[in-house]
């Protein structure tokens, strides 16, 4: 697959070679297996002597196409299609892990990336220490001699945490680990961890990447040398994106950059005006210049991201209230939809916390995330602005 020189080329221009029947747009591969022309051709190409198609479990041209595209805006070499983007983050962890070893990860993480850190590593004797998102020396200082793996995700899951990419790599090459990173609330235009160093790279696809709540998927991509010990473990236990996704999300990539600017504009609009709003307690956004940690949102992100977190005046009661007196914003867990949409973490995506995990995270009762879509700017701040003020 040639590279372009620009990011909006590749999303677009990025596609498998077509076949002889000339088609513009790729064709849907809906196969399970694929055929040879002879007994040796299909011995070399399982014994990974030529390249080939043998069985969409382990390749399939829209899979290629879609990670193919992903690495190329990503700046990495090598990646995997996968069916969502928690077995992307399950990838990055189980295939370079063996019972003694020692993580350390970002405090604030996704409900299910926390679960696999805190009960199911456990059970393969697999040890971990959290440190706070803006504790630089804390990562540093969590470092033990069997400590294989650093796991970061930034902006974080729903607070907007930030951590410092450039310094975690410094910190985890010193001391022979690898890094892996949570790419989701970011995506490929906004921020690149490959370029900065990180080994792999992990994507929901099913959020801003495809960007309107269509399909599932995920995608962990990096190195080569980290990704060989991801490609055995996928093809053993088999968490395969089917061909229809990929093709999905292969063509929604080509309006990714278009997509993420109106969001990220539309986010920035959103933000500034809560900021100034009555019934707000506080705001929560990369690029406000109120973010305790803006200065490093500017300087290892191309801009502020979709996703809007704030807190509401008057208790939990409130906080119900005004979701409840939404018209037009969608209630829905989902995010990076072309529809603007908000929930409430404490009850839904993050209730599987405990009160005093959500504390530490400060994802209090009154906090809720929004991730603004597409919708006209005047549109999504006229029923937030009139939910406020019939919730008082």
């Amino acid at each position: 697959m040639k590279k372009y020189k620009h990011f909006e080329t590749n999303a677009i221009r990025g596609q498998m070679s077509r076949s002889q029947k000339k088609e513009h747009s790729v064709p849907i591969f809906a196969t399970s297996s694929f055929v040879f022309n002879s007994g040796e051709e299909a011995r070399a190409v399982f014994a990974e002597e030529t390249d080939g198609y043998m069985y969409s479990r382990y390749n399939n041209p829209n899979t290629d196409e879609f990670v193919e595209k992903l690495c190329a805006l990503e700046g990495v070499e090598e990646g995997l299609a996968v069916a969502t983007g928690m077995a992307a983050n399950y990838l990055a962890l189980m295939p370079h892990l063996v019972p003694g070893d020692h993580i350390v990860a970002s405090r604030s993480l996704f409900t299910s990336s926390h679960q696999i850190i805190t009960q199911i590593l456990p059970r393969f004797g697999i040890t971990h220490t959290y440190v706070d998102c803006d504790d630089n020396e804390g990562f540093a200082n969590a470092v033990q001699p069997n400590t294989k793996l650093f796991f970061i995700e930034t902006p974080s899951n729903p607070g907007l945490d930030l951590v410092d990419l450039a310094l975690i790599v410094k910190i985890a090459r010193k001391n022979n680990c690898l890094v892996a990173v949570d790419n989701s609330f970011a995506s490929p235009y906004i921020q690149n961890p490959g370029l900065l160093g990180a080994d792999m790279i992990c994507h929901s696809a099913t959020k801003f990447i495809d960007g309107q709540g269509r399909t599932m998927g995920g995608a962990i991509l990096g190195s080569a040398e980290a990704m060989e010990a991801v490609r055995f473990y996928s093809r053993q236990s088999g968490p395969t994106l089917a061909p229809f996704n990929a093709w999905v999300l292969s063509k929604s990539l080509e309006t990714l950059p278009l997509r993420m600017e109106k969001h990220c504009e539309n986010a920035m609009k959103l933000a500034e005006f809560l900021e100034s709003a009555q019934g707000i307690k506080s705001v929560r956004y990369p690029f406000l210049p109120s973010h305790p940690q803006y200065e490093l949102a500017k300087r290892q992100m191309r801009l502020g991201g979709g996703i809007v977190s704030f807190e509401i005046e008057g208790g939990y009661e409130r906080c119900i209230r005004f979701i409840d007196k939404l018209e037009m914003v969608s209630i829905t867990p989902n995010l990076g939809d072309s529809r603007t949409a908000i929930t409430h973490p404490a009850s839904t995506t993050h209730s599987k916390l405990s009160e005093e995990e959500r504390q530490m995270v400060n994802i209090t009762k009154e906090l809720v995330r929004t991730s603004v879509g597409l919708e006209h700017i005047d549109d999504i701040i006229g029923d937030v602005q009139q939910a406020l003020d019939r919730s008082k």
